[in-house]
């Protein structure tokens, strides 16, 4: 049944990968209740196409061009109110991701090697008002109370500490780090600083080589 045109959904899709936005947006144009509405890479463009075509619901990557999708979920939550609907996707698996997408305002989360079997699925569960994690996720999520104890303590991060750990460990600098994310590089090293302190590293070497783990565990998710 073809559904009539106040039926079909608008769907905005954010990442900043050309090829995987072509891929969802095949995915979802082959459905009759579903359309693309527009596409974009960046926060700034996002926010933008958000208040140009009004979207029904928002797939956010959660590694956005020189920005966090983390960051987009917050700020389009507060500029477009609670009910804007948003779901989450990415490449990570770890449990402190998908904790941190559903606080901030996504109602759902997929990984991208989920995504051909269940991104639909759960554009239609967030669509219908309710949240969707996948059996897999959902097991990893129960089962975080037992995880390793670097991964719990990654959980006294803050989300803009998590996202700076994650660059040191593919060895940016203070300096590039200050200029991507439009901080001071005094700033940044306060950043760096709490993450020591709460990580309970000795050294910038211990920091850097705990990031450096890190960053490898997110890259082999």
């Amino acid at each position: 049944m073809i559904a009539k045109n106040e039926d079909i959904k608008k769907i905005l899709i954010v990442d900043d990968h050309p090829v995987f936005r072509q891929g969802i947006s095949r995915l979802i144009m082959d459905e009759t209740d579903l359309k693309v509405c527009g596409e974009a890479e960046s926060t700034d463009e996002a926010l933008q196409a958000i208040q140009n075509t009004q979207p029904d619901l928002i797939i956010v990557d959660l590694s956005l061009k020189n920005s966090s999708g983390i960051d987009l979920i917050k700020a389009a939550k507060s500029q477009f109110g609670p009910q804007l609907k948003m779901l989450a996707i990415s490449m990570h698996e770890e449990t402190i991701m998908v904790e941190r997408a559903i606080r901030s305002g996504a109602r759902g989360y997929v990984t991208k090697r989920e995504a051909a079997d269940h991104l639909l699925a759960a554009i239609r569960n967030v669509l219908e008002g309710k949240f969707y994690l996948s059996e897999a996720t959902k097991e990893r999520t129960l089962r975080s109370e037992f995880s390793a104890p670097q991964e719990n303590a990654m959980s006294a991060l803050s989300d803009r500490e998590l996202e700076i750990f994650q660059l040191i460990g593919e060895g940016l600098t203070a300096t590039t780090i200050a200029k991507n994310m439009h901080l001071s590089v005094k700033t940044v090293e306060g950043y760096r600083k709490n993450i020591r302190t709460k990580l309970k590293l000795k050294d910038n070497m211990d920091l850097i080589r705990h990031a450096i783990q890190w960053a490898q565990c997110i890259q082999a998710a």
